[in-house]
């Protein structure tokens, strides 16, 4: 009985979840806000990226090949479960813990608005911010325009910081000064400056 040669498609698949397996689980993590869900994301994209036998693969391609499978697969499982909160109303969400220390209650703070997202919100947001990716290049990446880009990141991120500010007092929801205008605007319309000749 002769040795069995591994294929070198496993050969990169072994490699690259021993080598970047822990960064795919967290950028599949950031996109979908659950462990296991990210889990689940990253061996999907794995079978997507390997299912058929493909070599030549390097590393790098390889995961960014498997980027682009939990990308597309964060995207389609929001879909989903967003047509079945229509159909149904009660969603079973286990308590969860206190975090022990800020820098963790910041870290769930972070994720618990990721969620609230829209699919492409989120993924415009995390790949400008956690792939450092430029407008364009999300463009290309996900199909749309560079405007639509700028526009689901302006949203999201205006989302992400009311929710994160707001401290749930009056002054903190109007800003400093209370949503008036600053003192020199105001004067001006008190001594008609602003009316029409």
């Amino acid at each position: 009985m002769g040795v069995r040669r591994v294929p070198e498609w496993e050969q990169t698949v072994a490699r690259l979840v021993d080598e970047r397996g822990d960064a795919l689980l967290r950028y599949a993590q950031l996109l979908c806000g659950d462990r296991e869900d990210a889990a689940d994301l990253v061996q999907d994209a794995l079978v997507r990226t390997f299912g058929r036998l493909r070599n030549g693969f390097s590393i790098e391609s390889a995961e960014s090949y498997v980027r682009r499978a939990i990308l597309n697969g964060a995207v389609d499982r929001s879909r989903r479960r967003s047509r079945w909160r229509r159909i149904a109303p009660l969603e079973y969400r286990p308590d969860e813990q206190e975090p022990d220390s800020l820098a963790s209650e910041t870290r769930l703070d972070l994720h618990d608005e990721l969620r609230k997202l829209s699919p492409r919100e989120r993924a415009c947001i995390v790949l400008r911010y956690y792939d450092d990716l430029k407008v364009d290049d999300i463009a290309a990446e996900l199909g749309i325009s560079a405007g639509t880009v700028k526009r689901y990141l302006s949203d999201g991120l205006a989302k992400m910081a009311i929710t994160l500010a707001d401290d749930g007092t009056r002054a903190d929801r109007l800003g400093p000064a209370g949503a008036m205008p600053p003192p020199a605007s105001r004067s001006l319309t008190d001594r008609g400056g602003l009316r029409g000749n």
